[in-house]
């Protein structure tokens, strides 16, 4: 079996091209072998901030050959009358590519045909794959091109050398003006090149030993967090990893090698989340914590060489961050001189978002809207949770923030301890952004969830009030995770809102204005994508899609708004209902009677509230059901209140005899029509408690 190696050599690219460069390498050549019948057994690819390696083991040198039969025109148009063979014949022949003394009779269903057999294959496997390379790499997606010179080829960054080894012999090809060859090019200071590879077999050893460099992603993390980990040990801490930056660095560096630098101790009086943000951010270092959980005065950092001194190359990373932590205590300094009624006049001159005003308006709007949350969640420190409204977009205007944007809302949090606020309002101000994403933890705090909660809603309304509603993948005020966002805070901490009532007083917060989409209309169209995130939610948490949709068109008593907290406790319920052995026919059951009512209801006109008249039921069956619902409705109630989902539906299980020996037993559409609006409302009875747990009707078995 043969290997083939290619290495794409190109100049620096950013750490974050190489995830889909390696993904796209490996799934457009997975697709190119496939397609051309090319048998191999793995291929793995390696980046580097200079190149992009593939390589192919276990190739059959030979394309895989397979005999195929291609039909012609049928016998009765391909040979006349006499038996000789016509145009048509002689004309797929030719195109064939073979004699007429190779044409045969195929016989089909739909009669008789003539036909050739064909071998494909058989190709040299090296041929096919230089053929298909060009195409692959000038294909590469990135998410920013380039052009350089006077041509127009154009790619990540500008190519530098292209090596295409099949075994030892190269693979001829041309992108963008470089052609293949057997050189590869090193580190740029521990074996910078040129550097020949005999065959495939001999890359890595050639890149690895003589060039310098390190070519797998997963072995130069391995080394930094290795040598991290060491460094931090000797000096009595342990090293932050941060994930995303370790996955940064390591596709800044060829050749990492990890390095322990020192801070001056003084610096250490600044907040942990500037000193790790000025690390991270502006010299892509990571912070030092010690057995207490303090920060030590050292930082680690990654080189992309073996520096001759150690000591030199210490002391000059050692001096730029100085400059970064110097400035960070500036910010901190001036900041705390300030105070947050400063802050807020200020606030006026920042725009929200267009029409919709100022920071400054949006927070006095979040006050009143973090007000209203707190009472609606029965939360006693109304005024904490307001006050934490005011304040919340006023760190935007410090100086901190404004050099590190990403401690929004953290800073605020700090700010608010040091300036005498209540734990309450500062864990709230910290909280306010939370969750950023799918993944991302929700505020812990209560007041911090209701402020989360406010800032989204009130972001909502106003892009919905001005007609900014996402459309496709469009969403450039991540309204779509403004609403996960809410969702997950309600059902995570158990809130019973009403989100429908969330966002009219949201809207009506922002007073009278020109919107683009009345009032009236944008709730509506916010009630639906809001519905329809929440779906989205449940389904991505493993809910079963019909499942989803039963619960979340439930029927609320009294036209009641929007209550997360029940809906998914109802759903968690109707789950556990359906892995029930007795479920399919349950459903079977109660989605008859609710297609009775609403074909007979809404769709038949018959007025149907669910009162029905004892001495109109003549049935022993009906009178049953009736003596069974009638035994069911106070305890029904009860559990209602209590949110006993799970109970609730335990008691369908009680119902279900009487249901089906209706069913069994009782013409529903007699003719006496006074006899047949009571049944119907018997069964309206039963359909308005089965309809508050689930919309049986849209469940299908």
């Amino acid at each position: 079996m043969s290997q083939f190696v290619l290495e794409i050599g190109f100049e620096e690219l950013p750490s974050r091209f190489l995830p889909g460069l390696e993904r796209e390498l490996a799934e457009r050549f997975a697709r190119a072998l496939d397609d051309d019948g090319v048998e191999h057994e793995s291929i793995r690819v390696l980046t580097t901030p200079r190149r992009a390696a593939v390589l192919i083991e276990g190739i059959n040198p030979v394309q895989r050959e397979a005999e195929e039969v291609v039909p012609g025109p049928p016998v009765r148009v391909a040979f006349d009358a006499e038996g000789k063979p016509t145009k048509a014949a002689e004309g797929f022949a030719r195109t064939q590519g073979v004699e007429m003394a190779d044409i045969f009779t195929l016989s089909t269903d739909k009669g008789e045909y003539i036909a050739v057999r064909k071998r494909t294959g058989g190709a040299m496997s090296a041929d096919l794959i230089a053929a298909a390379c060009p195409a692959i790499v000038a294909a590469l997606p990135f998410p920013k091109r380039m052009r350089w010179g006077s041509g127009d080829f154009t790619f990540g960054r500008p190519l530098r050398w292209l090596l295409a080894l099949f075994d030892d012999a190269v693979v001829p090809f041309e992108v963008g003006g470089v052609v293949s060859g057997g050189v590869t090019w090193g580190h740029r200071i521990h074996g910078a090149g040129p550097l020949v590879v005999k065959s495939a077999d001999d890359y890595l050893n050639v890149v690895t030993e003589k060039g310098g460099v390190t070519p797998d992603p997963a072995e130069r993390r391995a080394m930094i967090l290795a040598g991290g980990n060491a460094a931090a040990e000797a000096a009595g801490g342990r090293i932050l990893w941060k994930e995303s930056l370790l996955d940064e660095v390591q596709g800044l560096a060829e050749h990492p090698v990890p390095l322990l630098g020192d801070i001056d101790p003084s610096f250490l009086e600044l907040p942990r989340e500037v000193l790790l943000t000025s690390m991270e951010s502006h010299q892509k270092s990571f912070g030092v914590e010690g057995p207490d959980g303090a920060l030590l005065p050292h930082f680690l950092t990654v080189l992309n060489l073996t520096p001759l001194d150690v000591a030199l190359v210490k002391k000059g990373w050692e001096r730029v961050l100085r400059a970064r932590l110097e400035d960070g205590r500036f910010f901190w300094k001036t900041d705390l001189a300030a105070s947050f009624d400063a802050w807020l006049a200020e606030l006026d001159n920042v725009i929200f978002l267009g029409p919709l005003g100022s920071m400054g308006d949006k927070t006095r709007r979040l006050e009143k809207l973090c007000a209203w949350l707190a009472k609606a969640a029965g939360v006693a420190d109304e005024s904490a949770c307001a006050r934490a409204g005011r304040l919340s977009k006023a760190d935007l205007v410090s100086e901190m923030v404004g050099e590190f944007d990403t401690l929004q809302g953290i800073m605020g949090g700090i700010y608010a301890r040091r300036m005498g606020e209540p734990e309450t309002v500062a864990a709230a101000l910290a909280e306010q952004y939370l969750p950023a994403g799918p993944d991302s933890p929700v505020p812990a705090t209560l007041a911090g969830a209701l402020l989360s909660i406010a800032d989204k809603a009130d972001t909502m309304a106003g892009c919905f009030g001005l007609g900014m509603i996402p459309t496709g993948a469009a969403d450039p005020y991540a309204l779509r995770r403004c609403a996960l966002g809410i969702a997950r805070i309600v059902l995570e901490h158990g809130l019973r809102i009403d989100v429908r009532e969330l966002f009219r007083t949201a809207l009506a917060l922002y007073g009278e204005r020109a919107w683009k989409l009345a009032p009236a209309e944008a709730l509506v169209k916010l009630e639906e994508f809001f519905m329809a995130r929440l779906k989205n939610h449940f389904m991505a948490a493993g809910h079963e899609t019909l499942l989803v949709e039963a619960a979340l068109a439930a029927d609320t008593p009294g036209g009641a708004g929007i209550d997360v907290r029940a809906a998914g406790a109802r759903l968690a319920a109707l789950a556990d209902f359906s892995r029930r052995d007795d479920f399919g026919s349950a459903v079977l059951t109660f989605k008859r009677a609710a297609n009775i009512i609403r074909k007979q209801g809404q769709e038949g006109g018959a007025v149907l509230d669910g009162a029905y008249n004892h001495a109109l039921l003549a049935e022993d069956a009906e009178k049953a059901l009736a003596a069974r619902l009638e035994d069911v409705a106070p305890r029904f109630e009860v559990l209602w209140a209590a949110d006993d989902f799970a109970s609730l539906f335990g008691l369908l299980g009680e119902l279900r005899p009487a249901v089906d020996a209706f069913f069994d037993g009782v013409m529903v559409m007699c003719d006496d029509a006074a006899v047949r609006t009571n049944r119907l409302n018997l069964l309206k009875a039963l359909t308005l408690r089965l309809g508050r747990l689930a919309d049986f009707g849209a469940l299908q078995m």
